[in-house]
């Protein structure tokens, strides 16, 4: 099989080299797909410079989920059959033509999906609705806050908190997306780079605060949305995208810790507020049963019309590094995939 190998940290276009390798052979559980499409997550930058600390040593190969067909699959996985077209939840390894996955974090796809939307729904659309369905159960007539709400995950939450009744405050970095979360129904657009979002959401709100606040940025900007919660309003922790615009140094580790605050369990409880993080790879390896849940239960929203992931672009192979400094620009709206078939 091929594989698209991190060879090096640093610029896109210099990290990654084409590889072969053997095909491995599915155990007992585990079924091996071959690939059609792979998403492109900003973890993937992050571990491309180093700064993630769970990225296997170079060389190795990056990835969270594909989407492809059933080659072969080992005797006790009963809910998938060889030739079914399937989304794959993979902790590394999907940027290959084959990618061997628990069979927990693989779902069948109807024949005819639109293969580069379904990479969304494994990462992407699973970190939005298991934070937003399972941890802080968003209920109608919340107010939210959505950082990064023009990306993958953002674009989920947008949808899953519309479809729960809430009123949705969105941040995004230029007018362009600001435009696109308008047409996704997000209340209250901010571009972060030109006003401050804690400013711009109190002159809203007034006396009132938020219920939710959805943070993959981390540092200052994790504490400025603390401050924005009311009584019993909880704030979800899913990335420091912060880190990937510092050397990794430790003076650069300090200042995004410092960033970030300091919170003692008796404020939290005497102001009825919650802090909660939340990491998919530590629930695909540690609850597989969950994983399998949440992805069935995205699924299901995505069948019956109530999730749309928006597919921002789609590059062919051998424009992978093009991919990762697209998404590493911020440029991109929605989903990056990479397709083994363009």
């Amino acid at each position: 099989m091929k594989q698209m190998v991190l060879v090096k940290e640093g610029i896109a276009e210099n990290a990654f080299e084409m590889q072969e390798a053997a095909t491995p052979t599915p155990g007992s559980n585990e079924v091996l797909v071959k690939v059609s499409h792979f998403g492109l997550n900003y973890a993937d930058v992050m571990a491309r410079k180093g700064l993630y600390n769970d990225r296997p040593p170079l060389p190795c190969v990056l990835g969270y989920e594909v989407v492809g067909e059933v080659e072969a699959l080992g005797s006790d996985v009963l809910h998938v059959a060889k030739g079914d077209l399937v989304l794959a939840f993979t902790k590394f390894g999907g940027y290959a033509s084959h990618c061997l996955v628990p069979s927990a974090g693989v779902v069948r796809l109807a024949t005819g999906t639109n293969p580069s939307e379904a990479t969304a729904l494994a990462t992407q659309y699973c970190t939005a609705w298991y934070g937003a369905k399972h941890l802080v159960h968003l209920m109608e007539g919340d107010k939210v806050l959505i950082h990064a709400a023009a990306g993958g995950v953002g674009t989920a939450l947008v949808q899953i908190a519309k479809n729960a009744g809430c009123t949705v405050f969105g941040t995004a970095g230029s007018e362009a997306k600001l435009d696109y979360l308008r047409s996704i129904g997000v209340d209250h657009p901010i571009n972060y780079r030109e006003k401050d979002f804690v400013a711009s959401i109190r002159s809203i709100l007034g006396k009132d605060r938020l219920d939710v606040a959805f943070d993959p940025v981390g540092g200052k900007n994790f504490r400025k949305s603390f401050s924005l919660l009311g009584s019993g309003g909880r704030v979800v922790s899913f990335g420091a995208s912060a880190w990937s615009d510092t050397k990794g140094n430790l003076l650069d580790k300090l200042k995004l810790a410092y960033g970030f605050g300091i919170y003692h369990p008796v404020v939290l409880l005497m102001k009825s507020k919650s802090i909660i993080g939340l990491n998919m790879l530590r629930i695909a390896e540690d609850k597989p049963q969950l994983l399998q849940r949440i992805m069935q239960e995205v699924y299901e929203e995505y069948q019956s019309g109530r999730l749309k992931p928006h597919v921002g672009a789609t590059y062919p192979l051998n424009q992978t590094a093009e991919a990762h400094s697209f998404l590493e620009k911020r440029q991109s709206i929605g989903k990056v995939v990479v397709s083994w078939e363009e």
